[in-house]
């Protein structure tokens, strides 16, 4: 799982410049599918197998980012977030930028007044990207810095959310040789902006279900939210609803009814933020059913997410599970 899981977070590849994403996945499927193709906005799409209602899993490749805005002074930059990024997670964070230069964020501040009121309501306002001294291009793309983790069944790295996912369908792909029924990968574009990828990569294709596969929040820490129960190692969250969406009844039942007959461990997922690709599957053409299974995550949108291996491969048993029941 490492060999996957690896370069696939620690790649490059915030919304709207998801290129070397897209190519190490390509790289990593290639010879485990029967067709692939690229649509206009950059979707990678690949398919496997024949007959039978077929289904779509989605996963997305973009990861949050920042973008530079304007110079202040050479070597200092404004920047703005891409995607849900806050400015608590960045400031002292270090950000490698598309062009390779590393740059680490601060906050303005003449006294020590001026910097507790700075921290006590912070904006992208009061923060800049020091380069140390690098010129660079406005409107330059930048993703934390951060390398992946392994301790024990634990994973941690920038970009779990959602390349963890992705993962999972590489290995879906690996893994299953000869499903009953065709299926589709899909790995969309820009989800962490508006679901944009999502909103058209299904509209060509003759799918009957739709399932997105992404993180969720986890509640496992000191004082987690206290209406969510998804716990690190107990299985892969089914998804009942989040803030965008709420996952077709019958494709939940299905997903018990297999996690149920190949004894696989799962969890309920009421999500009261948030949502994911299937908001957008769910209204393609004449509307796809669609669902959503999460991977419990902690620290989401930090440099620092954390997921637990076995979620992760009882996600891929799922998925395989669900293919094989026609």
């Amino acid at each position: 799982m490492d060999e996957v899981v690896r370069p696939l977070t620690e790649s490059f590849g915030p919304s709207g410049r998801e290129d070397k994403v897209r190519n190490l996945i390509l790289e990593m499927i290639k010879d485990h599918i029967d067709g692939y193709e690229i649509d206009r906005v950059g979707n990678l799409i690949a398919w496997k197998g024949n007959g039978g209602d077929s289904v779509v899993f989605v996963a997305h490749m973009d990861e949050i980012g920042i973008v530079v805005t304007n110079e202040i002074k050479e070597g200092f930059y404004r920047i703005e977030p891409v995607g849900g990024v806050s400015p608590y997670t960045t400031l002292s964070k270090r950000f490698v930028l598309e062009d390779g230069t590393i740059g680490v964020v601060g906050v303005e501040h003449e006294t020590v007044e001026d910097y507790k009121k700075s921290l006590s309501d912070l904006t992208f306002d009061h923060l800049y990207l020091d380069t140390m001294g690098k010129r660079v291009k406005i409107g330059t793309f930048g993703v934390y810095h951060s390398s992946y983790q392994r301790s024990g069944e634990m994973m941690m790295s920038k970009a779990m959310d959602d390349r963890i996912s992705v993962a999972v369908l590489v290995e879906l792909v690996r893994n299953l040789d000869d499903p009953r029924r065709r299926f589709y990968v899909a790995f969309s574009i820009q989800e962490e902006v508006g679901l944009v990828g999502s909103s058209v990569l299904a509209y060509p294709l003759d799918v009957k279900e739709a399932i997105a596969i992404d993180v969720t929040d986890s509640a496992d820490m000191p004082k987690a939210f206290k209406r969510h129960s998804m716990i690190l190692g107990k299985g892969p969250a089914i998804k009942i609803k989040d803030k965008m969406s709420i996952s077709d009844r019958r494709i939940v039942d299905k997903l018990i009814k297999v996690a149920g007959e190949n004894d696989l461990p799962y969890q309920m997922e009421v999500l009261t933020l948030g949502g994911t690709d299937a908001a957008a599957l769910m209204r393609t053409r004449e509307g796809i059913p669609s669902a959503t299974i999460s991977i419990p995550t902690r620290y989401i949108h930090t440099p620092s997410e954390v997921v637990h291996k076995k979620d992760v491969e009882n996600t891929v048993k799922l998925l395989m599970g669900y293919v094989q029941k026609v």
